[in-house]
């Protein structure tokens, strides 16, 4: 007899390699369904920003060649888009022909349907400072953001000439799994 024996067949091992590989997959999921997708927006310091936290960041920022410039965050790795280069523009060779526009099979979303998704969104930050350059208008709005502010968000009405929104918003992709199945 040898020292060695052999513990259980290959077609046992090759179960238990199976399940395990399962039960990974599906923690990996439940483990993406659970970490929160943010949306920042700043107009006072020009920054926009989504995120998976963890996972991959988009950002919007400013050129000075294209304008806007989209940076990518994925992977330990930084990718850049510009959306508003300037493309070649192809002229097509048979001016003649028109192209018929397709009706699309996709069923458009519904109004409840997007009130539904837009309602699963958390707001972790809401501020507003306004100045609309008419000092009745302002004074008319300074009571009501005084009865909005704490409750909704940091509301200001001022006479200096500042504009700035500041919005944060997360939300959990489980959050828009569930908004879309049910009715």
């Amino acid at each position: 007899m040898s020292k060695f024996k052999l513990q259980g067949s290959f077609a046992e091992k090759g179960k238990m390699y199976l399940i395990a590989i399962l039960v990974f997959l599906m923690l990996l999921l439940v483990g993406l369904l659970l970490l929160p997708l943010e949306v920042y927006l700043n107009t006072g310091t020009n920054e926009y920003w989504a995120r998976w936290r963890g996972l991959v960041r988009v950002r919007v920022e400013g050129d000075p060649e294209n304008i806007l410039r989209i940076r990518l965050q994925a992977f330990f790795r930084n990718f850049y888009f510009y959306p508003l280069k300037a493309r070649p523009t192809h002229k097509p060779a048979d001016t003649e022909k028109k192209k018929q526009k397709r009706k699309s099979s996709r069923k458009r979303p519904g109004f409840r349907k997007i009130i539904r998704i837009l309602r699963t969104f958390r707001v972790r930050e809401l501020t507003l400072y306004l100045d609309t350059g008419n000092f009745p208008l302002n004074a008319k709005l300074y009571p009501a953001f005084a009865l909005l502010n704490g409750r909704l968000g940091n509301f200001n009405c001022n006479f200096e000439g500042r504009n700035q929104l500041v919005v944060h918003l997360e939300n959990r992709p489980l959050r828009l799994l569930k908004s879309f199945i049910n009715n």
